[in-house]
């Protein structure tokens, strides 16, 4: 396997309205590192939070696959609010270098109770490049849940790419949870956030023994990667550091958790997924 070059552009973006930002940012990255083989942009970068239909992924689908094929580049241009078949989906399209639309990629787990009117997807998200490996994408709020990635991981994905779109105080632990993701599922975890208005910035690349990468400043900046597959799978072979296997533990456990085993009374007492109310006294 060869060594790939993945930029992961970390963009000061406005509430909205952000496609030529984009385009003008992703074309100035190529032009600077014409070497990078793929561009990944944070969660939502053009459209932002609005969910009308004028920033829908089919509204700018060619566009995005003109830029690809142009440019020469896997493409991941963040993710837009897909209006299909009378519901909407947090969508992230994979686009090759031919300009070739992939895949698309479908946030699984809504940021609820705020991320209102948007439905889940239901699959993992892997893709190949070819005579390179296996990518998986999942987006934002689904870092948050272990068996997101752990189910990219066993789809065969070595590199994880995850755009995201924080602007809140939880941005450390996400940057945590970043760590423990790459470590846990032996792979390459690339976070890429929004900055501006947007976002916080702080974008993070770990690599499959849960080293640090590269973290991002909260401005514009480019985070640029090197993934070697190759010490992918030496680590998930003989272990983080020569240590802990978990995808092979967890393969050969008879016993792995398994959802009938939550303790549905307990789940039920912390009550229904709502805003937090203010506290208030008797």
């Amino acid at each position: 396997m060869k060594p790939f070059s993945i930029a992961a552009v970390q963009i000061s973006l406005d509430n909205t309205d952000n496609f030529n930002l984009v385009e003008r940012k992703t074309r100035e990255v190529v032009a600077r590192f014409p070497w990078v083989e793929m561009v990944v942009l944070s969660e939502l970068a053009v459209g932002g939070a609005n969910k009308s239909k004028q920033y829908s992924l089919d509204e700018y689908l060619p566009r995005l696959k003109e830029i690809s094929k142009e440019l020469d580049i896997w493409f991941i241009p963040g993710s837009f609010y897909d209006h299909n078949e009378g519901k909407i989906t947090n969508s992230s399209p994979v686009l090759s270098p031919s300009g070739e639309l992939v895949t698309t990629c479908v946030k699984t787990f809504p940021f609820l109770p705020y991320e209102v009117g948007v439905s889940a997807g239901d699959e993992a998200c892997v893709f190949d490049v070819p005579g390179v490996g296996r990518f998986g994408i999942h987006i934002c709020y689904d870092l948050w849940f272990p068996e997101s990635s752990r189910e990219l991981a066993m789809k065969g994905a070595e590199v994880i790419l995850h755009p995201s779109l924080t602007d809140t105080c939880d941005r450390d632990v996400e940057k945590a949870m970043a760590i423990a993701t790459a470590a846990q599922q032996q792979c390459y975890y690339i976070d890429i956030n929004a900055a501006g208005n947007q976002g916080c910035g702080l974008s993070i690349a770990v690599g499959p023994d849960g080293e640090i990468l590269h973290e991002a400043n909260i401005g514009d900046e480019i985070i640029l990667v090197e993934v070697d597959l190759e010490k992918v799978t030496r680590c998930r072979q003989r272990g983080l550091k020569g240590l802990g296997q978990p995808l092979k533990s967890f393969r050969d456990n008879s016993k792995p958790f398994k959802p009938k085993n939550q303790n549905k009374e307990y789940l039920d007492s912390l009550g229904e997924l709502v805003v937090p109310p203010k506290n208030t006294t008797n």
